[in-house]
């Protein structure tokens, strides 16, 4: 089959969404990243991680111009993954789409990451809805299809840094959390943003087992939820994301460890108080609730200081915020960094 440019491609999950095809079984569908992993750098076709509209450089790359927003027929709709580049902001290539979707930690399902796929093929992605409410002045209940065409999908290129030392760079597809944000119109008095998972036990076996408690929540600062870094994820390598990627709606927060990345959203309240983070309830002497990536403070079982990269062989250094200290320092200054893990 002739290889389609990037610029004829629209993102498969737009594509299906736009002719109906979104079944239970198109949408691939997910849940939350637990134990494991963080955000990290952000790419849009040519814009770099380090290039963000809040810096007045040039804009993350929407989906729109990078594949195009012409409809595919049928017949040539993603017969292979793509992304606009091979490499993120500081040339570290690519993982392969089937390293991302065969390693992961979801223990809605199972604790053992390679089993995770298998145990998730049956759960329903789609149709999906997200209660927004709390200290907002426009609660709504978002349909996915409306997401889909209110907010433009953009391509963000981000290193997946987990709190267990592995790391992964994956080519995400979704938009900025501000967009929604801006769109119930927060209160000043609002503060915080939580956000929880979906509760289905007879889909996720492992929510009848007390590994954790169900269903997981995790939150973010209003700033930091605002950051132009920080997007809910719909989709991976111009496809939508695999169930045990915790489709169809995730967090991605590259600067912080992949554990505050929750999966298979249902519900975001704003609040004017720190909300509960299941793995800083479950563990609070091992999981803080800022989670930000840095390599000078250890987990107590294990050192922050190095990271094994899936797919290589041996380990490399772990970036301070994952990579992201320039955008994102700004926003603990003042702060004692070694407390706030």
């Amino acid at each position: 089959m002739k290889k389609i440019p990037g610029s004829e491609i629209t993102p498969e999950h737009i594509y299906l969404n736009r002719r109906q095809f979104m079944t239970a079984g198109a949408l691939s569908a997910g849940a939350l990243a637990l134990a494991a992993c963080g955000g990290s750098s952000l790419v849009g076709g040519a814009a770099s991680g380090k290039t963000t509209q809040a810096q007045g450089a040039a804009a993350p790359t929407s989906l729109e111009s990078v594949y195009g927003a012409g409809a595919l027929p049928p017949e040539l709709a993603y017969a292979e993954p793509y992304a606009s580049s091979t490499t993120d902001e500081i040339g570290d290539p690519l993982n392969k789409f089937d390293e991302i979707t065969n390693y992961n930690n979801y223990y809605e399902f199972t604790t053992n990451k390679e089993a995770v796929a298998k145990l998730a093929q049956n759960f329903t992605a789609y149709p999906w809805q997200i209660e927004v409410t709390g200290l907002v002045d426009k609660p709504q209940t978002i349909d996915l299809d409306a997401i889909y065409k209110k907010f433009a999908q953009e391509e963000r290129i981000y290193r997946l840094r987990c709190v267990e030392a592995w790391s992964m760079v994956i080519p995400w597809v979704g938009f900025p959390i501000a967009a929604l944000l801006k769109e119930v119109s927060p209160k000043s008095t609002a503060q915080y943003v939580r956000f929880v998972s979906i509760m289905r036990p007879e889909e996720m076996p492992g929510q009848n087992a007390m590994t954790l408690e169900w269903p997981y929540q995790e939150g973010l600062r209003m700033d930091e939820a605002m950051n132009p870094l920080a997007i809910f994820a719909t989709g991976m390598y111009g496809k939508p994301l695999t169930n045990q990627q915790g489709a169809p709606f995730r967090l991605v927060v590259p600067w912080k460890y992949g554990f505050k990345s929750i999966k298979g959203i249902v519900k975001i309240e704003l609040t004017d108080s720190i909300p509960p983070s299941t793995w800083n309830t479950a563990a609070p002497n091992e999981y803080g609730f800022y989670a930000n990536v840095n390599p000078q403070v250890d987990h107590p079982r294990w050192s922050q200081a190095s990271e094994r990269r899936i797919g290589e062989i041996g380990r490399r250094e772990t970036l301070m915020f994952n990579g992201y200290e320039e955008e994102v320092a700004s926003l603990y200054t003042g702060m004692d960094l070694a407390r706030s893990y």
